[in-house]
């Protein structure tokens, strides 16, 4: 018999590569659609937000070719486009976290730095940027992660809800344009390793303060209430620690949505004051935010708590 024959047995057909191939594919298959189903189980929150990214960007794509729309978000044109987003959004926080804002008042009509506490998951930036467009009609800016642009086709409806990936001088620009600039110093850090207890992690990320100064633009804090139990963030151990350190891509499997009532608070403006430095801006407003937290947060949070927030009748702040 020679080598060529190697693959036959008596009374049976030659074994194909392909044949082959299958066999060894169907018989790990168990194991692939085990794997597969765990991924779905640990990221499902993170897998609905894409199918949700995509379902916009699919509609802003079609809206912005058909209606010949320019690339400014500010222009007119983008406006219809934006409110209905706004609406949709608005409404799906109504009904899933009866979502409220307290304390736009102390936003001026001007620029300012909005510096907010990074959840699990960062669902109130786009409630409270879609609630305050339908309240007044004013677009804010979103410094987003890099992380939100390295995703395929989704760049275009980013860029029309206001995110952006601007540096440092470009932040500047965009304050001295009048707008309000939206900043989470903690950044994925914070979302991946903060727990039911708020603190914050920021390490020594001082960008918002330099940008804050150089624009002469005042900084508010805001806090959105129970963001932590509306998802949970788990996972947090050393091996995930090291990877996203060196990734700084990695999100951590997230639990949820549960539909706890959500709150976000607009503090008291931290005004520009032009002997203040960079190190001393970013102490206050540390301290504004911790207040902020510490005023409106049980801590630690609770699920239960947060859920039976719902059906409080909540009282004014005076």
């Amino acid at each position: 018999m020679t080598a060529k024959d190697t693959n036959y047995t008596s009374g049976e057909e030659p074994t194909t590569w392909l044949a082959y191939a299958l066999e060894n594919y169907l018989t790990f298959m168990p194991f692939q659609l085990g794997l597969l189903a765990t991924l779905i189980i640990l990221y499902f929150p993170v897998l609905i937000g894409l199918i949700l990214f995509y379902i916009g960007g699919i509609y802003t794509i079609i809206h912005k070719r058909i209606g010949n729309l320019p690339d400014d978000p500010d222009s007119e044109q983008w406006r219809k486009s934006q409110r209905i987003h706004a609406f949709v959004m608005s409404m799906l926080g109504k009904l899933l976290h009866g979502y409220e804002v307290r304390g736009t008042d102390n936003i001026p009509k001007g620029p300012a730095v909005l510096v907010l506490y990074h959840g699990s998951m960062p669902i109130d930036f786009y409630l409270f940027t879609s609630t305050f467009l339908r309240m007044t009609g004013r677009l804010c800016r979103v410094v987003a992660d890099r992380f939100f642009f390295l995703l395929p086709g989704l760049k275009t409806y980013f860029v029309m809800g206001g995110c952006t990936h601007a540096n440092r001088e470009e932040c500047v620009a965009l304050l001295k344009k009048g707008h309000l600039l939206f900043i989470a110093p903690g950044g994925l850090r914070e979302q991946n390793y903060g727990d039911n207890n708020y603190k914050l992690i920021w390490r020594n990320r001082q960008g918002f303060a330099q940008i804050a100064i150089n624009a002469k633009v005042p900084v508010i804090p805001i806090f959105t209430q129970n963001i932590r139990e509306a998802y949970r963030v788990y996972g947090n151990i050393g091996p995930m620690r090291w990877l996203y350190e060196r990734t700084r891509l990695l999100i951590f499997p997230v639990c949820g949505p549960f539909p706890v009532k959500l709150r976000t608070y607009v503090g008291e403006p931290i005004p520009y004051d032009p002997n203040i430095t960079p190190e001393e801006l970013f102490e206050k407003t540390k301290a504004a935010l911790r207040a902020l937290i510490d005023k409106h947060q049980k801590i630690p949070g609770s699920i239960l708590s947060a859920l039976w927030e719902r059906f409080e009748v909540h009282r004014k702040e005076e």
